[in-house]
């Protein structure tokens, strides 16, 4: 990047604030007060973040007796659910071509209960009146490349054959311009149907306030701390208290599992975002987007890019970072490299934006596996459930999980807990150093395999085969 450029695209960021834009919001509630003292439940949900309020949203949902409590460290929507792109898709597989891969005998199966998860969140939306702006927008994969071109009409074609194609079209190079006006766009595919847009902060505290109003005791700033069994049922002790259940979800996904033996399925990657100021009239007229559906392009460092309620443009995605020994630490939120590097990738999309200033830079962790999609188990002879690995996709795709949790934690076998996905796990990562050699290869080949048309090296190839990757 020549250094003019560098000056004049991070010129963009000079008054940007290094929090993320959704939690940025003078409408935030205030947090409920942390446990003080001994407390009993029949379930109690650790973590408020999408996985954990669903789970107690469901729970009283399917049973309005039943006593839930649910435990936030910090405050609820803090991490991940409070700082993500805002896409919620149906796919529960991070995508259909990983589900494809991995699950082709269930992959029917699989996107229907996708789409059914998606159209429940819509329902709850509504019923609960989560005003979320929610918008059954769609999303677009696009090509900036012909090698990607070409492979997203050969998947269009896939797809076709394998009665997969629902809801899909392909659009070529003018057609795809013709919804959003980049010159580096060379093709698309749009799923019309399968994901929405909506603002993250407001659906995580529009699950809060559901959940209290269901009669959900929610404590914030009161982190879990053990989980022990407990006479029939389990023990959480608490910085300032106790609680005892009869069974217990937990939805912490990137934070250490309270189940150790889980730790080693995941590990964390930082993401990072751009949001801009509100386009005016004119700037949004010169990239059409009349449609306001999500993108994200084809390459394996890809950029996911939609727009907000008031008409700014989130920009996100790229750099995917690993910090060695699997550390989470708030000062890796920050990464102004990747600021810089995002604002240039964002004005050669859209040059005709050049002036566009950005407001809000952020980053945060996601809990990613080795096969991309959430796993799910049990503990303590059943009296613990757990899902986590999410990769990225996880604002539709918890919903789902808090099901998966809620069934395991019944005993009862349902379509969810039969399916092959439910009841496999995916490779756990290996220790250090071993882990970041093999995750520092793994982002170089795909980085060059961008830079070479997409050829796949040997190493690729050869975690193609077994099943294994690194994604976010």
């Amino acid at each position: 990047m020549a250094p003019s450029a560098m000056s004049r695209w991070t010129k963009a960021l000079s008054e940007a604030r290094p929090v993320p834009y959704w939690l940025d919001d003078p409408g935030r509630p205030h947090p409920e007060p942390a446990l003080t003292g001994a407390a009993t439940c029949d379930l109690l949900v650790v973590g408020g973040g999408y996985s954990g309020l669903w789970t107690a949203l469901n729970a009283k949902e399917r049973d309005p007796e039943r006593d839930v409590v649910l435990l936030e460290g910090r405050e609820v929507g803090w991490a991940a659910s409070g700082r993500n792109g805002g896409f919620c898709a149906a796919s529960l597989t991070h995508g259909l071509p990983n589900g494809l891969a991995r699950w082709p005998d269930e992959i029917h199966k699989l996107e229907e209960l996708g789409a059914r998860n998606l159209d429940e969140i819509e329902k709850a939306v509504a019923r609960h009146d989560l005003d979320c702006e929610f918008e059954r927008t769609g999303e677009i994969d696009v090509a900036t490349e012909t090698y990607q071109a070409r492979e997203l009409r050969d998947w269009y074609e896939e797809l076709q054959d394998k009665g997969l194609a629902d809801g899909v079209e392909f659009l070529d190079a003018d057609a795809v311009r013709d919804q959003v006006a980049s010159p580096t766009f060379e093709a698309g595919l749009w799923d019309r149907r399968g994901v929405a847009m909506l603002n993250p902060a407001k659906l995580v505290w529009g699950l809060k306030r559901a959940c209290l109003r269901l009669g959900v005791r929610i404590h914030e700033h009161t982190p879990a701390l053990t989980l022990k069994p407990y006479g029939a049922g389990m023990a959480v002790r608490t910085p300032y208290g106790s609680v005892r259940a009869r069974k217990v979800a937990l939805g912490t996904n990137i934070f250490p599992n309270l189940v150790k033996r889980v730790r080693a399925y995941t590990v964390p990657v930082y993401d990072y975002a751009l949001m801009t100021e509100p386009l005016a009239a004119d700037q949004l007229a010169s990239i059409g987007w009349r449609n306001r559906q999500g993108l994200g392009d084809s390459a394996n460092q890809f950029h996911y890019f939609r727009l907000s309620a008031d008409n700014r443009i989130l920009w996100g995605g790229y750099d995917a970072v690993y910090q060695y020994g699997g550390r989470v630490r708030a000062e890796y939120d920050d990464r102004p490299e990747t600021y810089a590097k995002l604002a240039g990738h964002f004005f050669t999309c859209f040059p005709q934006l050049e002036g566009v200033r950005f407001t809000h830079a952020w980053g945060g962790a996601i809990d990613t596996c080795s096969r991309f999609s959430a796993f799910y188990g049990t503990a303590h002879q059943g009296r613990v459930a757990y899902a986590a690995g999410y990769t990225g996709l996880g604002v539709g795709a918890t919903r789902f999980g808090a099901d998966v949790m809620l069934d395991l934690l019944s005993g009862e076998s349902t379509e969810r807990t039969s399916l092959e996905m439910v009841r496999k796990k995916p490779l756990p990562f290996p220790p250090e150093p071993f882990a970041w050699t093999g995750i520092a290869l793994t982002k170089w080949s795909l980085a060059r395999a961008d830079a070479h048309g997409g050829r796949r090296n040997l190493w690729l190839r050869t975690m193609d085969k077994f099943g294994l990757g690194f994604d976010s």
